[in-house]
C-alpha cells in the first residue's frame, strides 16, 4: 500500500504544471547552437573531410551497419539538419523538425567512433528529449499561427529531465575527477595549463605553477555541486556566473567549438519560470515582432495528462537508469581504464587526461610470408590516425580492415601486427600490446581485452 502511494504521489507532484517559459528558452537554445554549429561544419569544409575522403570509418561496436551516404546525400543531411534546427529553434513545425534534428545529429555521429565526444553525446541525448516535449506551445511560431495551441503551463516532468539529465552530466564529471593524478599531480591540467600563458588578461595567472592545482580542485568541486547551486534560487546568479567564466576559460583554452556556448544556455533551465517569462517578453517587446499575438497568457491551463504519458515515464526511467548505471560498468573490467579504456566511453569522463599513441601497422602475406609496412595515410584522415593509435578497440577494428583490404589486393590468407607505442599523462611511452600479434585473428567484444598489457 505504502509503494502505491509513493507511486501515486511522485506521478503526482511529477504532473504538476509549471511555467513553460524555461522549456521554450532551451528549445530555442539547443535548436540554435546545432543551427550554428551545423553551418560551421559546411562552412570548413569537414563534410569531406570527416566522411567524404577517408577510406576507413571506425564503427561504434554494434553499429557497422550505418553507412557513409554519397557526397550529394552527405551535404544534404548537413543541410536538412540546418533547416530542422532553424525550426526548432522557432518553433515551426515543431515535432516534425525535433525528430529530424535528433535523427540526423545522431546518424552523423554514428558514422565514426573517432569523433566521440561527451558533448555530441550530450546533445543527442537532449535533442532526443526534445522530442517528447511540448516546447513550441508558447513564444514560437506554432503558437503564433495556432493560437489554440498555446500554454503557459507544462507538466514538471517536461522541465526536471533537462535538469536531471545536467546534473547527472556534471556530478559524474566531477567524481570521476576524483582520483590521484587529477588532484594530487594536477594532470593533465600542469600539462594543459601553462600552454595558453599566452591568452589576453588571464595569461600570466596560467603561467603560475600552483595555477594547475587550484584548477583541478576547483573543477572538481564545480562539477560535483554546480547543479545543486543552480537549484537553490539563493545561489543561482552566483552560480550561473561560475558557470559562464567556468565554459568560457575552457572554450578559449580547448577550443571546443561551440560546446560551452551550449552549456552556458542550458543550464539557463534551472531559473525561475518568472525570469524566463520576463525574458521572452522583453525579447518579443525589443522585436516588436508577434508581440501581442505570442505573449503568455496567464489564464491558460495546461492541457491534462493522457495515457500516453505512462509510456512515457516508462520509456525516461529506461533512459535514467541507464544513465546512471552505465558509467559504472568500468567496474568489471580489471586495470586502469585511462590505459584500457574499457568502460570509458558514454560516462561523462570529460578531459581527464592527456594520452598520446603512435601505431605502426604491418601486413604480412600468409602464402610468400613478405611483411610489408602500413601507410596510414593512405586510408584515413590526419584525426582518426591520431585516435586509433591509443584507442585499443580502434586499433583492432582497423587491422581487421587492413586484413579484408589487402586480401582484396591479392595476398593469401594476409596477418596483421602493429607496434602501438602510447604515452598517459606525459609518462615515458610504452607498448601498448604484444607487437608479434596477429590482431586480425581478435574479436571484439564486451569481455575484457586481456591482450592489453598492463601500463605498470
Amino acid at each position: 500500500m505504502l509503494n502505491h502511494l509513493q507511486r501515486f504521489t511522485s506521478r503526482r507532484w511529477l504532473d504538476e504544471p509549471v511555467g513553460i517559459a524555461p522549456l521554450a528558452t532551451l528549445r530555442f537554445v539547443l535548436g540554435g547552437m546545432l543551427l550554428v554549429s551545423t553551418l560551421r561544419f559546411l562552412a570548413l569544409g569537414w563534410v569531406s573531410d570527416h566522411y567524404l575522403l577517408p577510406k576507413f570509418h571506425f564503427k561504434y561496436f554494434g553499429f557497422d551497419w550505418v553507412p557513409v551516404l554519397p557526397a550529394g546525400a552527405m551535404y544534404a543531411v548537413h543541410i536538412l539538419l540546418a533547416v530542422s534546427s532553424l525550426c526548432v529553434m522557432i518553433g515551426y513545425r515543431y515535432r516534425l523538425a525535433a525528430v529530424l534534428q535528433f535523427l540526423l545529429f545522431t546518424y552523423t555521429e554514428l558514422i565514426d567512433l573517432t569523433y566521440y565526444l561527451n558533448h555530441y553525446y550530450f546533445v543527442s541525448i537532449a535533442t532526443g528529449l526534445l522530442i517528447l516535449v511540448p516546447a513550441n506551445r508558447a513564444f514560437s511560431v506554432d503558437a503564433w499561427r495556432k493560437p489554440d495551441i498555446r500554454q503557459t503551463q507544462v507538466a514538471r516532468w517536461c522541465i526536471l529531465i533537462f535538469q536531471v539529465q545536467l546534473g547527472i552530466v556534471y556530478f559524474y564529471a566531477g567524481i570521476w575527477k576524483i582520483n590521484y593524478d587529477w588532484l594530487i599531480l594536477a594532470l593533465p591540467l600542469k600539462i594543459w595549463v601553462p600552454a595558453n600563458d599566452q591568452l589576453p588578461i588571464v595569461g600570466d595567472f596560467l603561467g603560475w605553477k600552483w595555477t594547475p592545482y587550484l584548477f583541478s580542485w576547483f573543477g572538481m568541486l564545480y562539477d560535483v555541486s554546480i547543479v545543486f547551486w543552480l537549484s537553490w534560487y539563493r545561489t543561482r546568479l552566483f552560480a550561473y556566473a561560475t558557470v559562464v567564466f567556468f565554459h568560457v576559460l575552457t572554450g578559449l583554452m580547448f577550443q571546443i567549438g561551440v560546446f560551452p556556448l551550449v552549456m552556458i544556455g542550458a543550464t539557463l533551465v534551472f531559473f525561475s519560470e518568472e525570469w524566463h517569462t520576463r525574458l521572452w517578453n522583453n525579447i518579443w517587446t525589443w522585436a516588436n515582432r508577434f508581440a501581442a499575438r505570442s505573449r503568455l497568457r496567464t489564464n491558460m491551463k495546461i492541457s491534462a495528462p493522457t495515457p500516453t504519458h505512462r509510456y512515457i515515464f516508462a520509456a525516461l526511467t529506461v533512459h535514467f537508469m541507464f544513465q546512471l548505471l552505465f558509467p559504472w560498468r568500468y567496474l568489471l573490467y580489471p586495470g586502469n581504464i585511462f590505459w584500457t579504456e574499457e568502460g570509458y566511453r558514454f560516462c561523462w569522463r570529460v578531459m581527464l587526461m592527456e594520452k598520446a599513441g603512435t601505431a605502426t601497422f604491418f601486413v604480412k602475406d600468409g602464402k610468400t610470408g613478405r611483411e610489408g609496412e602500413v601507410v596510414n595515410g593512405e586510408f584515413l584522415n590526419a584525426h582518426q590516425e591520431k585516435q586509433m593509435a591509443m584507442q585499443p578497440d580502434m586499433i583492432l577494428q582497423y587491422a581487421h580492415f587492413l586484413k579484408q583490404h589487402y586480401e582484396q589486393q591479392g595476398m593469401q590468407n594476409p596477418s596483421v601486427r602493429a607496434a602501438v607505442y602510447v604515452t598517459l599523462n606525459a609518462r615515458p611511452s610504452r607498448l601498448l600490446f604484444d607487437p608479434n600479434l596477429d590482431l586480425s585473428s581478435i574479436q571484439d567484444g564486451w569481455q575484457t581485452k586481456t591482450w592489453i598489457w598492463s601500463d605498470q
